[in-house]
C-alpha cells in the first residue's frame, strides 16, 4: 500500500487537482484533473501520469456542483478508486500568505482566520483558495492540510524593494510588494541546475508568461525582484488584468467618471488586459491566429511590457545571464517567445529560431551570451513537496 498526497488549487469556477504517489523518495503524478464549470455546467475528468482519460461526467446545468460540492465529489471519487493507497495529506495553493507566512504551513482554524485577512489583497483568489480548505477540515479533519503560498518565494527580495514610497500610517497595514506566482518560480528555481548550471549559480529572469503573467529577477536561484506587487493585479497586462497604472488613473475613474471601488475592481481585474485592449479574447492563441489590427496591438502592448520590466529586472540584477520562458504562454506561444527574445537582443540573447519552433528546451542558440530556455513549470509538484516535508514522509492517515 502506498502513501499519496491530494494537491488542490480552487479557483472561481474550478478546482484543479493532483495526486501523486510516494515511489522510494521520488514523488510520482498518478492522477490529474479539474473539476471545472462550478455553479453553471459542471464538468469533470480524471487524467493518468500519462495524460490518458480515465473517467468523465457532467453535471446538467440544473444541478451544477458549488465549491463543497466539488470537493465531496472529488473524496467519494477518490475513495471509490484509489483503495489500495492511503491519502496522507492534502496540500493546497493559497495565493497570499501576507508577512506572516514566509514558508508552507499546516492547516489550523487560527491559520485560516488569518488568511482570511488577507482576501481583499487576493479577491479573486484567495477566497476561493481557502473553501476546500473548510470544507476538508469538516469532512476529513483527521487528514493533515497544508496551504502553500505563492508569496513566500518573494521573502527573499531586499526591504528596499519590498518598500512603496508611501508613509508609515499607510506601510504599517502591511502595504508592500508581496510578489506572487512563488510556487511557479520555486519549481524552476528547483530544476534549473539539470538545465543550466550557469544559469542557477548567477543571474536569470523567469517570465512566468499565462492567463496570469508576472516577471522574476533571481540570483543563485532566490527571488531578489519581481513585477507584481500588493495584490496580484500590478506588473504585465495580462489576460483580463491592467498591470502597472499610474495611481492618478484611479483618481480620474473616481473623480471624473465617477466610479466607485467596485466598479474599479471589475475593470481592472476582469474587463483589462488582453481583452481590455483586443477587444474580442484574453487568449493568446487566439490573439496571435487574429488578423484583427486590435488583436496585433494587444500583441504589441504585452511583448512591450515584457521587454521593459525584463530590462529594469536585468538592471536590478546588475546584468542577466539567462532567461526562462514558463506557464502557458511562456511553453506553447513560439510567435511571442521569438519577439520578446528579438526585444532582448541588446541584452546579449541570441535566439535559435528552428529550437523555439520546436519549444526548446534550450531557444538560444550556443554561441549566445545569455542562454534562454523554455521550461515548463509544475506548481503541484513544489506543493506536494512541501506537504509531505511538513507533515513528514511517513507520516500514516486515512483515506478521505
Amino acid at each position: 500500500m502506498s502513501d499519496m498526497v491530494l494537491v488542490l488549487n480552487a479557483g472561481s469556477s474550478s478546482i484543479k487537482y493532483s495526486l501523486f504517489v510516494e515511489d522510494g523518495s521520488v514523488l510520482k503524478l498518478h492522477l490529474r484533473g479539474q473539476i471545472e464549470g462550478l455553479y453553471t455546467r459542471t464538468h469533470f475528468e480524471a487524467r493518468d501520469g500519462s495524460g490518458t482519460l480515465v473517467s468523465e461526467r457532467r453535471w446538467a446545468s440544473a444541478e451544477p456542483l458549488n465549491h463543497e460540492g466539488a470537493i465531496s465529489w472529488l473524496a467519494d471519487f477518490l475513495r471509490e478508486r484509489l483503495d489500495h493507497h492511503r491519502l496522507v495529506a492534502v496540500g493546497h495553493r493559497v495565493v497570499h500568505g501576507g508577512e506572516e507566512y514566509s514558508a508552507p504551513a499546516r492547516v489550523t482554524p487560527e491559520l485560516l482566520a488569518t488568511l482570511d485577512r488577507f482576501i481583499p489583497l487576493a479577491p479573486l483568489h484567495q477566497p476561493h483558495n481557502l473553501r476546500p480548505i473548510r470544507h476538508l477540515l469538516g469532512l476529513a479533519p483527521d487528514v493533515p492540510q497544508v496551504a502553500c503560498f505563492d508569496t513566500s518565494f518573494h521573502r527573499t527580495i531586499p526591504p528596499e524593494r519590498q518598500a512603496y514610497a508611501l508613509p508609515a500610517c499607510v506601510t504599517t497595514h502591511g502595504v508592500r510588494r508581496y510578489g506572487f506566482h512563488g510556487l511557479s518560480y520555486e519549481y524552476i528555481a528547483s530544476v534549473l541546475p539539470r538545465y543550466d548550471r550557469r544559469a542557477a549559480e548567477g543571474r536569470t529572469v523567469v517570465l512566468h508568461l499565462g492567463n496570469g503573467a508576472s516577471v522574476c529577477g533571481m540570483k543563485a536561484c532566490a527571488s531578489v525582484g519581481t513585477s507584481m506587487g500588493f495584490t496580484a493585479l500590478g506588473g504585465l497586462p495580462m489576460g483580463t488584468r491592467s498591470g502597472d497604472l499610474d495611481p492618478g488613473v484611479l483618481l480620474f475613474l473616481m473623480q471624473e467618471l465617477k466610479m466607485d471601488a467596485r466598479s474599479i475592481e471589475s475593470l481592472l481585474y476582469r474587463e483589462s488586459g488582453l481583452l481590455g485592449v483586443s477587444g474580442m479574447s484574453s487568449d493568446m492563441r487566439t490573439l496571435l491566429d487574429s488578423r484583427d489590427p486590435k488583436a496585433s496591438f494587444a500583441l504589441k502592448v504585452f511583448v512591450d511590457a515584457v521587454g521593459r520590466q525584463l530590462g529594469a529586472m536585468a538592471a536590478s540584477l546588475g546584468g542577466l545571464d539567462a532567461l526562462v520562458f514558463t506557464a502557458g504562454i511562456g511553453e506553447h506561444a513560439a510567435p511571442v517567445r521569438e519577439r520578446v527574445c528579438r526585444d532582448a537582443e541588446w541584452l546579449g540573447v541570441d535566439l535559435d529560431a528552428a529550437a523555439n519552433l520546436r519549444h526548446g528546451p534550450r531557444i538560444s542558440t550556443a554561441g549566445s551570451r545569455v542562454s534562454a530556455w523554455v521550461i515548463p513549470t509544475d506548481e503541484e509538484l513544489m506543493i506536494a513537496r512541501h506537504t509531505l516535508a511538513l507533515i513528514g514522509c511517513r507520516l500514516r492517515g486515512e483515506m478521505v
